[in-house]
């Protein structure tokens, strides 16, 4: 007879899959010890660039506790944003998560839709749902459930899936059943996106240098690009994908199938010239509930002006 921890379990998994995501595991929400000295190393050595909130929260980003009072468990996801059709060659690139509506929103959504399910199955449960805007460690987290492991671009990577999804969390007080932790590294020798890298931010040790990073170009940094990056930035206007693109695992990657993330037909198929001469009312009917808007249209013009001159 299985116990109550193994009922809610399985009913939290079925309800993810009923929701669309496309995996779900669970990990005890304790402190990430072995995180701990790789992340002080990591903001120490400056590969966070001017991205200052992330020297923020240390404590809180190691210990789910400190986000959910009587945290027990932390429940893991992933959700499949793999486009069936992508923009034009031969022309300035956007990151495919980007495609569609903003992945924060809808996936935030669906969340709570499943946190809603498991109070009106289970009784009073409090949690809180995470999708990449506050200080959790989400790939470590999804490493300790089980879901993959993570690549040498330090992105998690699934064997029946490659890399593109995102990654979101449920931090709740119910104790549940754990996942097995992902130890086993499939790279091996593979360098391929080591080697593809146009700045050099993905080190030999499993670590990005996030101030060297194409993404972190084009997205977070509020100055322009140094000029020394000029001739690697691969036409890359919102974002990067290259280290995915050439990742063996990523020939496994499938379409989705959430109508939000669908593409504007313009997004597909604008031109260099087109994208070079594109409007702010063009720029807010191609990107409505987009998360390029972070970027905002000064934003992308500057790009696209670094990148054509």
């Amino acid at each position: 007879m299985s116990t109550k921890k193994e009922q809610y379990t399985r009913f939290i998994k079925t309800e993810a899959k009923r929701l669309g995501f496309l995996d779900c595991g669970i990990a005890e929400a304790t402190f990430l010890e072995k995180e701990a000295p790789r992340l002080e190393d990591w903001l120490k050595n400056s590969f966070h660039g001017k991205m200052h909130y992330m020297e923020n929260h240390f404590d809180k980003r190691l210990d789910p506790r400190l986000l959910v009072d009587g945290a027990k468990s932390v429940i893991s996801l992933s959700y499949n944003y793999y486009p069936e059709q992508e923009q034009r060659a031969d022309s300035y690139h956007i990151s495919k998560y980007a495609y569609g509506e903003d992945y924060h929103h809808v996936i935030k959504g669906k969340l709570r839709e499943l946190l809603h399910a498991i109070q009106n199955e289970i009784g009073e449960v409090s949690g809180r749902a995470f999708v990449d805007s506050a200080p959790v460690l989400e790939r470590a987290w999804a490493e300790k459930a089980g879901l993959g492991w993570n690549g040498k671009h330090t992105l998690l990577i699934q064997k029946q899936q490659g890399s593109f999804f995102f990654l979101a969390e449920l931090i709740v007080d119910l104790e549940l059943e754990y996942d097995t932790p992902f130890t086993t590294d499939h790279c091996g020798d593979c360098t391929k996106c080591i080697d593809a890298c146009p700045t050099d931010a993905i080190l030999p040790n499993s670590t990005i240098d996030g101030s060297k990073c194409i993404s972190y170009f084009t997205i977070e940094l509020r100055e322009n690009t140094p000029s020394q990056f000029k001739d690697h930035m691969e036409d890359w206007m919102f974002g990067c994908d290259i280290c995915q693109d050439v990742c063996p695992w990523n020939r496994f990657s499938t379409g989705h199938k959430e109508p939000l993330f669908q593409p504007k037909k313009e997004l597909l198929e604008m031109t260099k010239k087109e994208w070079e001469e594109i409007t702010e009312d063009t720029f807010k009917k191609v990107f409505k509930k987009s998360a390029v808007k972070r970027t905002k249209y000064s934003g992308i013009t500057r790009n696209i002006q670094f990148l054509k001159e």
